[in-house]
């Protein structure tokens, strides 16, 4: 038996039991855990201990930020700060259509970009925004559809897009350059999207929208707002004005410290320990994914899994890999979750580099493409997610039904980007 034959039989196995895994209902982290397991075994390696302990802590920096950045973002709804700039925005600009959908997109892409989980845009401002897009005259199907696309999309977004990052790491680059090849794309999506759904309606029924807003504290202002962010983005400005005299602190720290601000600010006394409970309970599925997937990946390079789909991958047709990234990306989403950035996007981030595109450019088309298949069955938990926060209670099918304009353009611009990332390089200097 060649080498070939028995890296393939190893991923033959890992697959059948991640199939039949998710046939008996078994969620996706332990899914992820039982094919690592049954490919350790099936190639020779008992369950290696060392491998299991080394890559449950692979990704623990990531989780370190998910973890500090949504226990920023909840904080600062605790305190009534994203009532209080919903109910703001609504008063100020609820007879501009136009200028409230851009508004309110932003605050979509907001609690994502920083936190790298789409599943806390919706929990933090996507039911707020739902309840103002209905009374816009918007579609409960509709709605359902802006959140879910602009929440994926926030997870792509920088500055932290967790596909960006894992694949990244996998491949040993840096993540640096990515800000603007992610930001763009987002931003110009999401707007896409919520103009292309919600531009028609009615006039905003101001009076039952802010009846049903929560209300915030009456202490609560602009500037108690806005000073966390300050705090986070001055961290980020010294460390890139003068890069040799500030000290590294990292992401985490910085979050804790915009979140800090918040719970200093704060206009009521909140329960810092029930937040942080809270916190670890909302990301504990996301925190259980990212330890698999590093237990999944570890096992796959012990066993040669992972050079196999990476030789694979750098021998395909290119054209056959451009055409088929419509369906691949949100497919592998759609079955390994967040695991597909390192089995899947590593091996075409090589491919492309082979072939001389620019591999900053591509990986960030490939992030606006994969937040689509959190819609997609077996998974589906972000799209499941939204359609409960939002109280959409008609067929899921009807739901994807109105998602597929918005994902399809989503689809080209990520193509686009990886075809001529070549010639979009420019934006990895900007």
């Amino acid at each position: 038996m060649n080498m070939f034959t028995y890296t393939e039989i190893i991923l033959g196995v890992m697959v059948l039991v991640y199939i039949l895994a998710k046939i008996f209902k078994i969620s996706t982290e332990l899914s992820m855990l039982a094919a690592a397991l049954a490919g350790s075994l099936a190639g020779g390696f008992g369950i290696p201990p060392r491998q299991i302990a080394e890559g449950s802590i692979t990704y623990l920096d990531i989780n370190l930020i998910f973890i500090t950045a949504t226990l920023f973002m909840n904080i600062l709804k605790e305190s009534g700060g994203i009532a209080f700039v919903v109910r703001g925005i609504l008063k100020k600009f609820h007879k501009n259509r136009a200028l409230l959908l851009i508004l309110l997109t932003f605050l979509l892409l907001v609690p994502g970009a920083l936190t790298g989980a789409g599943s806390v845009t919706v929990l933090i401002t996507g039911g707020m925004v739902a309840v103002v897009l209905n009374y816009m005259g918007i579609s409960k199907s509709k709605t359902a559809a802006i959140i879910f696309i602009i929440a994926g999309l926030s997870a792509a977004a920088p500055p932290v897009s967790l596909w960006a990052m894992m694949t990244a790491a996998g491949v040993n680059m840096p993540y640096v350059g990515f800000f603007m090849p992610l930001l763009i794309p987002c931003v110009v999506a999401a707007l896409i999207t919520i103009f292309l759904l919600g531009w028609k309606g009615e006039d905003t029924n101001i009076e039952k929208a802010l009846q049903e807003l929560p209300l915030p504290p009456d202490k609560m202002n602009w500037f108690k707002v806005i000073l966390p962010f300050f705090v986070f983005l001055f961290f980020i400005f010294m460390g890139r004005q003068w890069p040799h005299s500030t000290p590294i602190i990292g992401l985490p720290l910085m979050f804790l410290f915009a979140a800090l601000t918040s719970f200093l600010l704060s206009p009521v006394k909140l329960n810092f320990i029930k937040i942080s409970r809270d916190t670890i309970e909302q990301l504990l599925p996301l925190i259980g994914t990212l330890t698999a997937v590093g237990i999944l990946i570890q096992i796959m390079t012990l066993t040669g899994v992972r050079g196999l789909l990476a030789v694979t991958a750098v021998t395909l047709p290119v054209t056959l890999v451009f055409a088929g990234l419509f369906l691949m990306m949100p497919v592998s989403e759609a079955i390994l979750m967040y695991g597909a950035a390192p089995v899947i996007g590593v091996p075409l981030v090589l491919l492309f580099n082979t072939i001389g595109l620019n591999p900053i450019v591509a990986l960030a088309g490939l992030s606006v493409i994969w937040p689509l298949g959190d819609a997609l069955p077996p998974t589906a938990i972000i799209g499941r997610l939204t359609v409960q926060v939002v109280g959409y209670e008609d067929s899921y099918t009807k739901f994807l039904k109105t998602c597929i304009v918005p994902a399809v353009l989503i689809m080209i611009i990520g193509t686009v980007m990886v075809i001529f990332s070549k010639h979009l390089g420019f934006l990895t200097g900007l």
